[in-house]
Formats: structure tokens, C-alpha cells, sequence
């Protein structure tokens, strides 16, 4: 068994952002720019928030926050939407989901210019996803990808079978492996809640890419010999042994699963790592004009 290290895949990711940024500036050019818009005061999303900066001041990449009040209408949001998409400084911006209840979120997310939609929500970078056109897509499966890709992980005829049809995780990294390409050309099985025989279908999986939210899901009788897993699963659980009470757990039973794969990401350490790498790897592509 190989541990899939998120945290040091995320380092050399970052590294070669940086250096072509660095090379960028060299050359006269501004740096990359990547805004956001945080709405309220959710600690989760002050938290990614902080994290985001700090990842953009490791690559190089400009950052900045756009605040608002929770009791902001959605008038007054779109227009802060639209200043955004005219604003010629700014290369790319993600809206911090979720928004209050009075906000019409998928109006929001189609307000945004999708050549400046580095979260990948646009139903333009969605549909261009599908069919195999450059496209910026989610920071999450982008991550899933390159992690296959930086520990050659072959993926071409190999049976990947997806946990979950969320639009951020399962449905686009189920695309990104069946597209044409390395990691791709993957015959893919998607399962939800309403799939019978979900063990049954996980054991014939080479590839098992768990993204339901369910923690410990994924049990080792449901998974081959040299298997490969991937666990985007982050649930925080109550755990007393702890000093702060919880721990992060993920999709699959790790310690029982292990052992039986030729691959497996921990949590965390794992995909989380890539996430926001993935964000920043848009960002670089959306100055560049390169629409991912």
C-alpha cells in the first residue's frame, strides 16, 4: 500500500505556481489576481478565507476580500457581481457558498463571467467540461486528477466507480475520468443514495472515488485487492481523545481499508491539500487566458 500525500504534492504544486508567476512579473507582467466574495460571518468561511491568502501569498497570486453584511439583497449583490466581472484587474473570484437563505444561488453563480469563474460552477465551464473543451473545473476533482496524474496512477480501461453525485465533486470527476486523456478513459460507475448493491458495485471497482459525506462508509469488504481509494470525505466527529473534542473523518474505514489497496489518500492530508492548489492553478490559467 502507497499513501497518496496530498500535502506534499500540494507543496510541488504550489512551488512550479510560483515559479511561473515569479516568471511572469520577471517579464513586466502583473501577477495574477484572485478576489472573493465572503457574504456574512461563517467561521468555516473565514477560515478558507485565511487559508486562501496564505496560499496565494506562497504562489505569488494577488488577494483580495470583498466583505458583506449577511442582510445584503440580491440586487445588490449581482451588482457587486457585475463591478467584479468588469473590473480588468481582477483575473478570477469565487462567491464563498453557502449564501443566506434570501439569495438565489444558482442566479448568483451564473452572474459570474465564466472566463473568470475559477470555482468551475459556471454552466458554460460546466457543459464545456463535458464535451472535452478547455474549461476551468471544480478545485476539488481538479485536485483528485492531478494527484492520480503525479503518482502515475493508471486510469486508462480501468473500472472507476464514483460515491456520490454532488455538482462540486461526483458528477464532474466522474466527466473528468471518462474524458480522453491521462488520468481519463476510465469506465465509470456513478452511486447515490438510491443505488442498490453499492457494496456489490464497489468490488469491481479498480478505482473508488468516495465523495457522499458519510464517514466510514466504505468498509473493506466492499473494496478488491490493489484497489485504489480516494476519500474526499471531511466530516467532523465527536472523538474525546482529542483536546478539541473532534477529528476530522473521512468516507472510508481507513485503518481496515488500507491494507488491502495499492493506493489510498488519508484524511486529511489527502485531497483537502490539492483543493485549493487546484484554485490557485485556474487563477494562473484565467491570467493567462487560458480558460483552465
Amino acid at each position: 500500500m502507497q499513501l497518496i500525500d496530498g500535502k506534499l504534492k500540494s507543496k510541488e504544486l504550489k512551488a512550479e505556481i510560483a515559479a511561473e508567476v515569479a516568471e511572469m512579473v520577471a517579464a513586466g507582467q502583473r501577477a495574477p489576481h484572485l478576489s472573493a466574495i465572503l457574504v456574512g460571518n461563517d467561521g468555516g468561511s473565514e477560515a478558507y478565507m485565511a487559508n486562501k491568502d496564505k496560499i496565494c501569498a506562497e504562489c505569488g497570486i494577488t488577494s483580495t476580500l470583498r466583505r458583506f453584511d449577511s442582510s445584503i439583497s440580491e440586487e445588490e449583490l449581482l451588482a457587486e457581481i457585475k463591478k467584479m466581472n468588469e473590473d480588468p484587474e481582477i483575473d478570477g473570484y469565487i462567491i464563498q457558498l453557502p449564501l443566506p437563505k434570501h439569495i438565489d444561488e444558482q442566479k448568483i453563480t451564473e452572474a459570474v463571467d465564466y472566463r473568470k469563474d475559477v470555482d468551475g460552477f459556471h454552466p458554460i465551464n460546466v457543459g464545456r467540461m463535458q464535451i472535452g473543451l478547455p474549461s476551468f473545473k471544480p478545485a476539488t476533482p481538479s485536485g483528485i486528477i492531478e494527484l492520480l496524474k503525479r503518482y502515475n496512477i493508471e486510469t486508462k480501461g480501468k473500472h472507476a466507480v464514483v460515491l456520490g453525485r454532488s455538482n462540486i465533486v461526483g458528477k464532474p470527476i466522474a466527466s473528468m475520468l471518462m474524458q480522453k486523456g491521462n488520468p481519463g478513459n476510465c469506465t465509470v460507475t456513478v452511486c447515490h443514495s438510491a443505488t442498490p448493491n453499492i457494496k456489490e458495485i464497489c468490488r469491481e471497482a479498480d478505482i473508488i472515488i468516495a465523495a457522499l459525506g458519510h464517514p466510514g462508509f466504505v468498509t473493506a469488504d466492499m473494496v478488491k485487492p490493489e484497489a485504489v481509494v480516494i476519500d474526499v470525505g471531511t466530516t467532523r466527529v465527536a472523538d474525546p481523545t482529542r483536546k478539541s473534542g473532534s477529528r476530522l473523518c473521512g468516507d472510508v474505514d481507513f485503518e481496515n481499508v488500507a491494507e488491502k489497496c495499492s493506493f489510498i489518500t488519508p484524511v486529511p492530508g489527502g485531497v483537502g491539500p490539492m483543493t485549493i492548489c487546484s484554485l490557485m492553478k485556474n487563477t494562473l490559467a484565467a491570467r493567462k487566458g487560458e480558460l483552465g
